[in-house]
């Protein structure tokens, strides 16, 4: 229902906006990324540094499931103190596992703030050339029709994504 409300809303904007005869533009920003190769090269880094990270995450958890056979296995040998010994080792490597989990790949983790240093200057770059070239032809709305699912038809004259990547020295 919330999502109908949102949809209906930014039609109900959309026509509103054409009705005042302002000018909406659509961009794809899927296809403006792709004709950049620093966006290339920095997804690519992304990846090689997210893959490093989840070894590192799964050896320790591969450690952790050593840890309890071999706890299991010797459990009937073992004396209630070094059972006790066992069980906190066990469920300390798998805090460690789960805090460096957390560290790289949580909301405000390491990849996160990776992603924010390569594509940010990328996307301000963008946005700055969506700046000037609404300022040149006075277009009041920019729409990213990659980003939404609400878009149903949108003709390709108003698409000015080709000129945006122009206006920052690209082509594709």
């Amino acid at each position: 229902m919330k999502k109908l409300f949102v949809i209906l809303c930014a039609v109900m904007m959309t026509l509103n906006l054409a009705a005042k005869g302002e000018q909406v533009v659509l961009v794809d920003m899927d296809y403006i990324m792709s004709a950049i190769p620093a966006y290339e090269t920095a997804n690519e880094q992304l990846d090689q540094i997210s893959k490093k990270w989840q070894k590192e995450v799964e050896a320790i958890l591969v450690e952790v499931q050593t840890m309890y056979k071999n706890y299991q296995t010797e459990l009937v040998f073992l004396s209630d103190e070094m059972k006790k010994k066992r069980e906190d080792e066990i469920i300390a490597k798998e805090k460690e596992a789960n805090d460096l989990k957390r560290k790289y790949f949580a909301p405000d983790g390491e990849l996160f703030k990776k992603r924010e240093a390569l594509v940010k200057p990328i996307q301000d770059e963008i946005y700055n050339a969506v700046q000037e070239i609404c300022e040149q032809h006075g277009y009041q709305v920019v729409l990213d029709k990659s980003s939404t699912n609400n878009l149903i038809f949108a003709s390709p004259k108003i698409d000015i994504s080709d000129e945006l990547l122009e206006k920052m020295g690209y082509s594709k």
